[in-house]
Order: structure tokens, then C-alpha cells, then sequence
């Protein structure tokens, strides 16, 4: 098969070994990937690959099954059309994955559509849902509204009752966000998002953060908490150390939760996507939630669609067609 190899800068589509298929696996023939922020961490060795994981860069998928694992129990087929939450090797013509973290693409949706799903939602969902345990009518305020996972969690919150409020770095993308169903925004570079969320909750801060940021934010994101409140930490785009305020952690009883998805067991996993397949997939078909993708770019083009994430520039996702 073709896969994208790493080499020095360069990302190169070229031959490489085909997947060995496990018996609780399936192959996919991928007919679409996307680019996620922890491709360019990979890419830049700053994200370890979970052992036993593809080296291959990508986190997801959409595409055909090729060929089904001897203890696979379910209803797949070969030809099914699916999307897959990866550990690696999306960014490839086959990868081989638990057949758990694979769902059948929902109605009328394309692959390029369908490949812009399983990370960004899965994300979302769980860190919001599973680990912060987001309950209805309580009120959210998610960093990076403007990003795959962001613009997933705005409109997660949105069909689950949920408020939410969001930073971003232009008027134009929050106007994006409130238009997806976000109640306000702010600035990240204009504005101090502590007193628009205190505004905007009458001074009784949010109930959960989804923050890919870090250290840069820690501060800010505690005072935004409401009483009880929960800090997921998903990222550190905006360093890894920093001082936090004990007295206020406990004064106000909150939990900073640190998260990631990708070295999740596959049993954490399949569940996740049993979840979207059964409880969102609906809200896809309806049209109640869409996938929010900027640009749509062929796999050799892969660097340059590295670049576009880099640059901030962008609203949604990237998605990588192949063949």
C-alpha cells in the first residue's frame, strides 16, 4: 500500500508495508482521513506513539472494509462504508483497527464528510460527558471554539442542553461558533475571557472548561469556574508548567481532570463510539449537527495540510482525500 512516510521535514506518500490484520480487527481501504493537532505533536516529536500503535501519522478515518478479523463479533460486512477512531495510520490507502472504535458512516454522509467525525467527536463527547460528567443545563465554556473538537463540542452542548460559551482568535470565528449554536464568545487576544464568562453567568462561572491550552490559561480558567466546577485539560498548546492557587481549589471545591484520548484502552474506546453511533449519528442524520470541515485536500498534498492547522487560520477541519 501507500502511506504518508516521514522523512526529515517532508511528509512523502510512498510505498510502504501493508497492515497485518489482528483477529479482533478489521482493514479499512481508506478513502478519507483528517488532520488532527496531534499529527503536527507526532510529526514534530512531541507525541509519543502509544505502544503497539501504527508509527503512520492519522487518528481517523472513512472507507470500505476490506477484510474482517476471525473473532470479530458484529453485524460488519466487506464493502460496509465505516469511520474509525484510530491510534494511528490514517494517513494510509489500509490501516487495521479494533473493530470497536468502528462505526457505520452515518446516512448520506461522504467519506470526506464521515472521516471529519470519529476524533473530534469522540473527543468531545467524552471529555465532556464521560469525564467531566456535563449534566443537562449546566453551562460550559469551551477554548478553541473555532478547531474540530470545538466546533463538535458547540454543537454537542447544543442538542444536549447544554449552554456554551467560547474563545476563539477572530470576531469572525466567533461569529462562526454562535451561529453553530455557541451563546457568546470572546477574543482570546482582545479580550479577558474571566470577566465576559462572569458576564455572561452572572457572576457564577461555568460548571466545565474544555481546554487544549494548559499552563497559559490555568489561572484564568479556575477563577471562570462556578462552585464545583471541572477543568478538563485536553492539550498544552499553551505550556506544560505552571503556579495554580490551591486556597481557590478548595474554597471553591473544583477538579482539574487531565485527558487524552488516544492511549485509552480500546475497551474505553469502543465505547465512546458505540455512544456516537447510537446517540449522535442520529442528530448527523437530521442535520442537527454537521461536520465542519475548511478544506478538503488530496493525501500527497499532506505537508501543506499540516500547515494550514499551523497557521490558526482555520475553522473546522482538514480533511485528506485518497485515491
Amino acid at each position: 500500500m501507500k502511506a504518508i512516510s516521514q522523512e526529515g521535514n517532508h511528509l512523502i506518500w510512498k510505498n510502504q508495508s501493508d497492515p497485518v490484520l489482528k483477529e479482533d480487527e478489521v482493514i479499512i481501504n481508506i478513502k478519507a482521513s483528517a488532520v488532527n493537532r496531534a499529527d503536527l505533536l507526532q510529526r514534530s516529536g512531541n507525541y509519543p506513539i502509544p505502544e503497539g500503535a501504527s508509527p503512520i501519522l492519522g487518528l481517523e478515518c472513512a472507507g470500505e472494509i476490506e477484510e474482517i478479523g476471525d473473532k470479530v463479533i458484529s453485524d460488519f460486512r466487506k464493502g460496509d462504508q465505516v469511520c474509525a477512531l484510530l491510534a494511528g495510520g490514517g494517513y494510509a490507502e489500509r490501516v487495521s483497527v479494533p473493530a470497536g472504535q468502528v462505526v457505520k458512516i452515518p446516512k448520506g454522509f461522504s467519506f470526506e464528510q464521515a472521516a471529519a467525525l470519529p476524533e473530534v467527536y469522540a473527543t468531545a463527547y467524552f471529555n465532556l460527558y464521560m469525564e467531566a460528567n456535563l449534566a443537562e443545563g449546566e453551562t460550559a465554556l469551551i477554548h478553541a471554539g473555532a478547531s474540530g473538537v470545538g466546533t463538535a463540542a458547540i454543537q454537542i452542548c447544543k442538542v444536549k442542553g447544554n449552554p456554551c460559551f467560547v474563545t476563539a482568535g477572530n470576531k469572525e470565528k466567533i461569529s462562526r461558533c454562535i451561529e453553530l449554536g455557541a451563546e457568546g464568545g470572546t477574543v482570546r487576544t482582545e479580550e479577558n475571557f474571566v470577566q465576559a464568562v462572569n458576564e455572561w453567568t452572572n457572576n457564577n462561572g461555568v460548571d466545565v472548561i474544555l481546554d487544549p491550552v494548559g499552563a497559559n490559561y490555568l489561572d484564568d480558567n479556575l477563577n471562570s469556574l462556578s462552585l464545583e466546577g471541572r477543568l478538563v485539560m485536553i492539550g498544552l498548546m499553551g505550556g506544560a508548567e505552571t503556579s495554580i492557587n490551591l486556597a481557590l481549589m478548595l474554597m471553591k471545591r473544583l477538579r482539574i481532570i487531565g485527558s487524552t484520548l488516544r492511549n485509552q484502552p480500546i475497551s474505553t474506546k469502543t465505547r465512546i463510539m458505540y455512544i456516537l453511533g447510537e446517540y449522535l449519528w442520529p442528530f448527523l442524520e437530521s442535520g442537527d449537527i454537521k461536520p465542519i470541515i475548511d478544506t478538503i485536500i488530496t493525501i500527497e498534498e499532506a505537508e501543506k495540510a499540516h500547515e494550514l492547522i499551523a497557521s490558526n487560520k482555520t475553522f473546522g477541519k482538514v480533511v485528506l482525500k485518497v485515491n
